[in-house]
């Protein structure tokens, strides 16, 4: 099925004629509740710039610098010790807007021609969402979208199918970087004292609508998009002095930083008790992860810039959000007395992100829900692009999707301990970023690096090698050669970005963008939706 044929099912479908085969069956305008219809809730939990090692917990029990004891994340511990974890759990991409479009419409910023933050003609609004997608598998879903939207989406919350939302918000909303002064320094004064990054008022959104769906017997989708931990740093005073009184951190990160994930993980812990409150807990399915790895504090750190292996001023150019062209002024790291080398932020992992090594798209990821093994582990590699088809297979929907998704249902993992495949049309996961000269292909246990500038290939068995050090291309061409056909094949079959494009010279111009459709008034009556 196409696009163009999905969408007129769809409208179809939901004025109670045809619709799509894998809605559910009862007529499309019965009234249904989380209920009575036995529809679950589901709510993603999605923080931006937190690498997969953040975390107080070990994202993978294998790998002992999978976690950074220095950082107090007790909520986000507690809801992985109930859930599944999986340890190879992916971004769509190393950078904040392709993954968000990603999230929404099932698909590779390749597919979308949107693999850095403008795209040059796609639309979301024009295709399948996970919030339209809900609607025609049950009419009576609510759909919440809060926090962070994205940069250039060319869309609304509200055009793709939300009902409420915080409408087209962006890094400056949370207290991002405004690109003030030179250096765009990351600590800044810890404002607004009492809701740093909007953690706080953010979370009682989310538990306000909650609570209205629960009062009105709707299921509900809801994405909670916090601004923390990106840059710049905000944090509450209480939060900073306690780790001033714990010492220097472990890791490149400042202690402010340490301070502005705590509160943070003190936002996600008012959110799981709410749901506790509320009695849901036994019916909501729980996605937690990032949007992209972690972002490296000091680009200039000799383990960093040996590990990623590329040039000092191309490391710190490329590899950090504050740095300038040339390499310098980079944003402030630690301090560090002893002069000894720290472990770079995102270690074990190689790079951080805007890379497509694992460090730029490796992220922590959990899902807990009913029939869900709490304590689980997957090592099944998974992508963001697989939650529209997981959401809609959680909720019910039966049959075929688009053929345009990329994504898979990851519902065969998540009720079978771990064990399994995700079936996708594509037996892999693509990554795209021509514009800084690289491309990825993760099959199994192996991952294709492509530099499109050097036309070097590396290849890594990241079963054996999750930092990437030992290139197995030389001693396995054939693999190399099997996983490069499959990634350029694709990459052609979806007209994606090429290199060339992606890096006009200089008089070239670049490729008109595709306008929005016309804003539509955000509903304001709270009580809708």
């Amino acid at each position: 099925m196409n696009r163009r044929e999905w969408l007129k099912t769809v409208s179809t479908g939901l004025a109670g004629l045809a619709a799509p085969k894998w809605v559910r069956s009862a007529s499309a305008g019965a009234a249904a509740s989380a209920y009575s219809s036995g529809r679950p809730n589901i709510i993603f939990i999605l923080t931006d710039d937190q690498g997969w090692p953040e975390t107080s917990f070990q994202m993978d029990p294998t790998v002992a610098d999978s976690t950074c004891p220095y950082f107090e994340t007790p909520n986000m511990a507690r809801l992985a010790g109930q859930s599944m974890r999986f340890t190879s759990g992916y971004a769509p991409a190393p950078i904040c807007t392709p993954t968000r479009r990603s999230i929404q419409c099932g698909m590779t910023p390749a597919r979308e021609r949107g693999t850095e933050f403008p795209s040059d003609h796609f639309v979301p609004a024009e295709h399948l969402t996970i919030p339209k997608a809900l609607k025609t598998v049950d009419p009576d879903y609510r759909c919440a979208h809060f926090g962070k939207w994205g940069e250039q989406m060319l869309s609304t919350p509200e055009q793709v199918g939300y009902d409420v939302s915080d409408g087209e918000t962006g890094n400056e909303t949370g207290g991002g970087m405004g690109g003030k002064g030179a250096d765009r320094r990351p600590v800044v004064a810890p404002e607004p004292k009492d809701d740093p990054k909007l953690i706080f008022s953010v979370t009682q959104r989310a538990m306000d609508f909650m609570e209205r769906q629960v009062g009105a017997k709707h299921p509900f989708y809801m994405q909670v998009s916090y601004y923390a931990v990106h840059w710049q740093i905000q944090y509450r005073d209480a939060t900073v002095e306690k780790y001033r009184k714990k010492g220097d951190p472990q890791r490149d990160a400042p202690l402010e930083f340490a301070a502005m994930l705590d509160d943070l993980d003190t936002g996600i812990g008012e959110l799981l008790g709410k749901i506790d409150a509320l009695g849901i807990a036994d019916n909501t399915y729980i996605f937690f992860s990032a949007d992209n790895g972690g972002q490296e504090h000091d680009a200039k750190n000799p383990l960093y810039v040996k590990h990623l292996g590329v040039a000092p001023k191309a490391a710190a150019a490329a590899g950090t959000d504050g740095a300038k062209e040339d390499g310098t002024d980079n944003l402030a790291a630690a301090p560090n007395p002893s002069g000894k080398p720290r472990l770079p932020d995102d270690h074990p992992l190689r790079g951080a992100k805007q890379w497509l090594y694992e460090g730029g798209i490796r992220v922590p990821y959990v899902v807990r829900g009913p029939g869900i093994k709490a304590g689980a582990l997957c090592g099944e590699p998974v992508v963001h692009y697989d939650l529209l088809p997981t959401f809609v297979d959680l909720a019910g929907g039966k049959g075929p999707l688009p053929d345009d998704l990329d994504g898979g249902s990851l519902r065969p993992l998540l009720e079978n301990e771990g064990k399994g495949s995700v079936k996708r049309a594509l037996p892999g996961l693509v990554f795209h970023r021509p514009a800084r000269g690289y491309s990825a292909f993760r099959q199994g246990d192996y991952k294709l690096v492509v530099n499109w500038a050097t036309e070097k290939n590396e290849l890594f068995d990241l079963s054996k090698d999750v930092g990437e050090e030992n290139d197995l291309s030389a001693k396995m061409p054939e693999k190399t050669a099997e996983m490069y056909a499959t990634l350029t094949d694709y990459l052609k079959k979806v007209n994606a970005e090429t290199y060339q494009k992606a890096k006009p010279k200089a008089g070239q111009k670049k490729a008109p963008q595709k306008k929005a459709p016309p804003k539509k008034t955000p509903s304001k009556d709270g009580n809708a939706a």
